[in-house]
């Protein structure tokens, strides 16, 4: 510890969601899903190229949900502005809900280091050209086809940026840290578009109004990452 990943390309599209539906997709964790507007959580698909890295080279999907962390107050009830700092303020991170790979050294790293719920899935990543699009498959079903537009150039931070990453596995829930060092960030509001299929994460990505205008899309051109020991909560 930590495992290092030193280059990889990521692609995310965030959406509002009710915050109630929400809820009821992380009610198996015990953790409460962050209210970055009152009655709306985030909720964040992301398409990962790790090229250069401890568990080698490899493909990633996930769904993953703002949350409070556990030691955090009820939610306030204001604005996006002031209830994104207070979330800040208070260390809000990301549970990882569902995440499917191509590779199975990286299935099983994840899943008994970091209790991480990795499974093996097609993922057709497409990231040569302009739009960058992203293709999964699972049990030779689709789940959703994902294509982000590239915004617009922003600064990126100085540092390695700390943030906290939740799993849930076979009943335990952990809090993992972890932290990124992007290089080459891009951001517009908006700029994705989603396709679902027929398997279930599908299905459960239109019970939170999936497709849906995007509140934002993000890709970093490289990034490198860490990954701290998972602490049991």
């Amino acid at each position: 510890m930590p495992v290092r990943v030193r280059d990889a390309t990521v692609c995310s599209a965030s959406y509002l969601v009710r915050a109630d539906a929400a809820r009821a997709v992380l009610a198996y964790s015990g953790l409460d899903a962050a209210e970055v507007l009152p009655g709306r959580a985030l909720c964040t698909l992301a398409f990962v190229d790790y090229a250069d890295g401890d568990l080698d080279a490899y493909h990633e999907f996930g769904v993953a949900f703002m949350i409070r962390p556990p030691e955090a107050g009820p939610p306030p009830r204001r604005g996006l502005r002031a209830n994104l700092a207070e979330l800040r303020r208070s260390g809000a991170g990301f549970f990882i809900h569902w995440l499917p790979v191509d590779q199975g050294f990286t299935l099983e790293a994840g899943r008994s280091i970091w209790g991480f719920p990795k499974e093996l899935a097609d993922i057709d990543l497409r990231l040569a050209s302009p739009y960058k699009r992203c293709i999964v498959r699972k049990d030779g079903r689709l789940v959703l086809d994902l294509l982000v537009r590239p915004g617009f150039r922003v600064p990126a931070p100085g540092a390695a940026t700390p943030a906290d990453a939740y799993s849930h596995l076979d009943g335990v829930t952990r809090r993992i840290p972890w932290s990124v060092f992007p290089r080459g960030v891009q951001a517009r509001p908006g700029g994705a578009l989603v396709r679902l299929g027929n398997h279930p994460v599908a299905r459960e990505l239109s019970e939170l109004g999936l497709p849906k205008r995007a509140l934002m899309t993000l890709t970093v051109d490289h990034t490198a990452m860490a990954f701290g020991e998972a602490k049991a909560l």
